[in-house]
């Protein structure tokens, strides 16, 4: 069977890393795995400059039928704000195709070094909540311009988007073995409302799972635990907000932004998923071949996972651990001189010996 995936560059970096990505499919195909077909849409800030909106009005219908996306970044925050570009793509694509759960892996790996001194088991996934909560959207500005100007943004948790996100929470600790423990960022102390519920939520989902630990951190003192301790934690499940800043807190600890991926999942696969790396568009390094594609490759192994192609997906996670175990080619964030091809041609060259 032919896997479908929808190629959606985006700007500045993006289409770098991502011509890194599908030069690992590609190569794997030449090993015998997918097949893998491809089709490309050039969305993104970009789009909007030439159009007026960052994807068409029909743009979910167009890659309804694919069976997975791999997403680079998007945003030019000197030409488009960056609230033009989010909403009118990652947001609709999260939110038009139910995609719920962020999942963000962070992981220390080898021959990287983290800069928290003495740290050399880092190994813990967040799972933020992806369509409600502190990105929902609403809100609204009521007299611009004016002295009386005002802006509002409502923070918006529902029973249901909770509960959902918190299973998937809990149900991966059991999946990954190990320490079975399940830490959630809430803040209701201050936000009693809407993270009251939260609590509550977590309180009922927690005994249905008797053999996951469940501990409970209020944001501001998680982000310390995190720093402290971050071999502690095993699954951490938190809002749209909160996940966002503790999985790019955990990208840092884990040695630098561009090696984390993440997978924008709809679990119950009535819609396609969105594979990207978490780190943005970085229009200071665009065009000069520079980037690391590491966290973009290791999106390509969790679509792979995702589409049931187990043994392509452990090649690629082999492949980039012994490159960067040696040490020989590696982009500038991780200390060296490689060029973004460099690297990704490094990997593809051990997808077939490891």
């Amino acid at each position: 069977m032919v896997h479908r995936i929808a190629v959606i560059p985006g700007d500045n970096i993006g289409p770098e890393v991502v011509a890194e990505g599908l030069k690992v499919l590609r190569r794997l195909q030449a090993l015998g795995f997918g097949p893998f077909a491809y089709d490309e849409y050039p969305w993104g800030a970009g789009y909007y400059l030439k159009t007026g909106a960052p994807m068409p009005a029909d743009g979910l219908d167009t890659i309804r039928d694919c069976d997975a996306i791999l997403f680079g970044a998007h945003g030019d925050p000197q030409r488009v704000p960056d609230r033009v570009s989010s909403q009118g793509l990652m947001h609709k694509l999260r939110k038009g195709f139910q995609q719920y759960v962020n999942l963000r892996p962070v992981r220390l790996l080898p021959g990287v070094v983290s800069p928290l001194r003495g740290k050399d088991e880092i190994d813990f996934v967040v799972v933020r909540e992806n369509t409600e909560g502190e990105y929902s959207g609403m809100g609204g500005r009521l007299h611009a311009g004016t002295p009386y100007e005002l802006a509002t943004q409502t923070t918006v948790i529902t029973r249901i988007g909770a509960e959902r996100v918190m299973r998937f929470a809990f149900d991966l600790a059991r999946q990954r073995g190990g320490k079975k423990r399940a830490a959630a960022a809430t803040k209701s102390n201050a936000l009693s409302h809407v993270f009251g519920l939260w609590d509550e939520v977590l309180a009922e989902v927690a005994n249905d799972y008797p053999d996951v630990e469940c501990h409970k951190f209020h944001i501001d003192a998680f982000t310390v635990h995190l720093i402290n301790r971050p071999e502690w934690f095993d699954v951490i499940v938190a809002s749209n907000l909160f996940g966002d800043i503790l999985s790019d807190e955990g990208a840092a600890l884990a040695g630098s932004l561009g090696m984390a991926p993440s997978a924008n999942l709809d679990p119950t696969r009535r819609h396609p998923s969105l594979f990207e790396p978490i780190h943005g568009s970085a229009p200071d390094i665009a065009g000069q071949g520079i980037a690391n594609p590491v966290a973009t490759i290791l999106a390509v192994r969790m679509l792979l996972d995702w589409l049931g192609e187990a043994e392509a997906a452990r090649r690629v996670q082999a492949a980039v651990e012994a490159v960067l175990a040696e040490g020989q080619v590696r982009t500038r964030d991780l200390g060296g001189r490689s060029t973004t091809a460099q690297l990704g041609d490094a990997i593809c060259a051990r997808l077939e010996a490891v």
